[in-house]
């Protein structure tokens, strides 16, 4: 078993715990101090960093653990999606046009996946985003593989069929 630092292996995994306490909080500053006493949780159990597998997965189950209580407790399912990012094409050869279609679809996905249960919508951003693996997934989530692949099917599914719905259909 390898030796853990706090700066080399904790400390990079801050971004990576504020996209997952986002997902499930949907707000910036909600996040942003989740991730702090995520930190802070994870700090005062430097005892126990020895005996752990993955300190990825230990830190985004406190982090997603610490999230989930948060938003229990806040109840905040209005804030949307990380705002500022707009992944719109930016070439010269897209007309304004199709910058606002394109907008527009983003926009639109980010809602559908707003909507999705919790689980469906952590499992979802794990893999399709952050690409993790199923069996880190699994650990993390604290369930097995295979209801892992069940709810990210799912969740597929789900934002397949209301953004075909919303696309025939409008709004």
């Amino acid at each position: 078993m390898k030796k853990i630092s706090f700066r080399t292996d904790i400390l990079p995994l801050k971004n990576e715990l504020y996209r997952l306490a986002l997902r499930i909080t949907l707000n910036h500053a909600e996040a942003e101090d989740i991730v702090q006493e995520t930190m802070i949780k994870i700090w005062n159990r430097r005892e126990q960093w020895d005996e752990i597998e993955s300190i990825e997965a230990f830190c985004l189950t406190i982090c997603r653990n610490m999230a989930l209580d948060r938003q229990k407790r806040m109840d905040n399912q209005s804030a949307t999606l990380d705002e500022g990012n707009d992944r719109a094409d930016r070439s010269y050869t897209a007309n304004p046009e199709e910058h606002a279609i394109d907008r527009d679809r983003v926009e639109l996905v980010k809602r559908l996946i707003e909507k999705l249960p919790e689980k469906q919508r952590t499992c979802m951003q794990l893999r399709d985003i952050e690409g993790k693996a199923y069996r880190e997934i699994a650990a993390i989530l604290n369930i097995t593989e295979q209801q892992v692949k069940v709810n990210i099917f799912r969740a597929r599914q789900t934002v397949k069929q209301k953004y075909t719905e919303s696309e025939q259909y409008g709004l």
